[in-house]
């Protein structure tokens, strides 16, 4: 799918263009330079052209010659891995030193760039964007992120030179390895194809931040997905941070099970903990994999120890495999490969609405929903509505009225009873007819 960046410095409206792309407030907006710190990417559609789209945010580093080199370095990313790029200025403060550098550097790209000039919130405002052609990338769109004003004319631009061909996606079992950098996810990738019972073949026309391999693995075809290192290495930590992140954002989307690499001498980080959310977010199936178990002194830590200590740091997450791997050693990494296997099989695991009532009916009746605005709560009886990710929909009388912590009871009866190991479920609630 076509990558999409918006670029520019800080406090231009970047974060509210990307929320009035993609029809959501899924940006932090805020009236401050530099809010936007974490990974933001979505999906927008215009004219029948779907694309992922990347907010770049706008951080402010302590000096002033880091912000610049920031913001040059930010760009010439967005110009490597992006096909199309929203340069965004502000119309209301003119054109900036840190305007013409980023106009510099796209001039001299062969990527599509269209010019954005945001806060022209109404016609006479529309003046304000003559002097943006001084920039020389062409025709200058005034526009309102804030009122949506004429986002339309800009994104008519955008989408005309993106490819409508969209290579068909591999039919297989897609198999992502994640992590932080230096966890050991090529290592662990190397490994595997290395391993005597595979016959592995390179994949081209591959996106350019992942390198996929086919895989035979017992009778059965694979994919690999390695995220991509960056290429450059960048001297700002937040540019390398943020671009990593939409490489494992992408990944995700694509793949079945994410295998979360995990470097046993550092633990579970903070960082580990987002990509974990962002898989379990994503409905994919989920295994960790401890890597670089060879180094660890197994009578100071046991693989028990670890994974008690993991489970109660991810307490709402308690169905997660957690295996103990060496890439070095090729330690238990075909393990890997077969927990992949039991995970996807899980996530197309299909219930019997018959039995499914069969299990929980009783439990429902033996312990039904608290009351709740002086409603007695009742459910009549629930379903799979889909699988892949496994969807649950309970019929009850009342359903707006149903407390967080009873929907949190019923999804750990749902696990009591069946295997969703590895898998991410979704519950919905419909009001009984």
């Amino acid at each position: 799918m076509n990558l999409v960046a918006i670029v520019g410095r800080p406090n231009v409206g970047k974060s509210t263009l990307f929320n009035r792309i993609i029809g959501r407030r899924e940006a932090i907006v805020e009236d401050t330079p530099g809010v936007t710190r974490d990974r933001i990417y979505g999906k927008g559609e215009w004219n029948g052209k779907t694309f992922e789209l990347i907010d770049t945010g706008g951080f402010i580093p302590g000096s002033e010659d880091l912000m610049e080199k920031a913001i040059r370095e930010q760009a010439q990313m967005a110009i490597e891995e992006a096909d199309s790029i929203i340069f965004v200025v502000d119309g209301s403060t003119g054109i900036t030193k840190f305007d013409e550098d980023i106009a510099q550097q796209l001039r001299r790209s062969n990527k599509q760039i269209t010019l954005v000039v945001n806060k022209c919130d109404n016609e006479m405002l529309d003046n304000n964007s003559y002097e943006f052609y001084k920039l020389g990338l062409g025709d200058p769109y005034p526009i309102s992120a804030v009122n949506g004003r004429s986002t339309g004319d800009f994104l008519d631009q955008v989408v005309e030179n993106l490819s409508s061909i969209e290579i068909p996606e591999y039919e297989g079992l897609k198999i992502a390895f994640v992590g932080r950098p230096n966890v050991g996810k090529s290592s662990i990738t190397n490994a595997l194809l290395g391993y005597d019972r595979m016959i592995v073949s390179n994949i081209p026309g591959t996106t350019r931040d992942s390198i996929d391999s086919i895989l035979k693995y017992n009778g059965q075809e694979l994919l690999l997905i390695d995220t991509a290192g960056l290429r450059k290495r960048s001297q700002v930590h937040e540019n390398i941070e943020m671009w990593s992140n939409v490489r494992t954002g992408r990944a995700i989307e694509r793949c079945d099970v994410a295998v979360v690499m995990i470097d046993a001498e550092r633990g579970l980080e903070d960082q580990d903990k987002k990509i974990i959310n962002q898989v379990e977010e994503a409905r994919k199936g989920i295994i960790l994999a401890i890597n670089k178990w060879d180094l660890i002194e197994k009578e100071v830590q046991t693989a028990d120890k670890i994974r008690k200590i993991i489970h109660n740091d991810l307490r709402t997450l308690p169905y997660l495999p957690i295996m103990f791997v060496s890439a070095e050693t090729k330690q238990r990494v075909h393990k890997i490969i077969d927990k992949a296997i039991e995970v996807d099989e899980t996530r197309k695991y299909r219930i019997k609405t018959s039995e499914l009532n069969e299990y929980l009916m009783p439990v429902f009746e033996a312990t039904p929903p608290p009351s709740s605005r002086g409603y007695d709560m009742r459910i009549n009886y629930v379903t799979q509505v889909s699988t892949q990710p496994p969807v649950f929909a309970l019929f009850l009388n009342h359903p707006q009225y149903l407390k967080t912590e009873y929907k949190k009871f019923i999804e750990r009866k749902i696990r009591e009873f069946f295997p969703f190991e590895g898998t991410p479920i979704s519950l919905i609630f419909r009001k009984k007819n």
